[in-house]
């Protein structure tokens, strides 16, 4: 099974790479630009044929490894 895993920055973190990639944008005449955050997209693949499990073993992931929980939020999917 594939995991893909989508992380980004926490609202209220600075996020100096989003802020960097928003000014870029309105400088190209793409004003309406509110607010921009850069994060991280992970793909795992896992030899597990159940899907249950592998939700467990993707939490686990994130949590050990992947994802630091204190400035980055995250949602995962699985693909069978």
């Amino acid at each position: 099974m594939l995991i893909k895993f989508f992380i980004k920055p926490r609202k209220g973190v600075l996020d100096p790479q989003g802020r960097a990639v928003a000014e870029n944008l309105k400088s190209l005449g793409f004003q309406n630009i509110k607010d921009v955050k850069v994060g991280k997209y992970i793909e795992v693949y896992v030899e597990e044929n159940d899907k249950e499990k592998a939700v467990e073993i993707a939490k686990e992931m994130a949590k050990k490894s992947l994802v630091n929980e204190i400035i980055e939020d995250y949602e995962f999917e699985i693909v069978e």
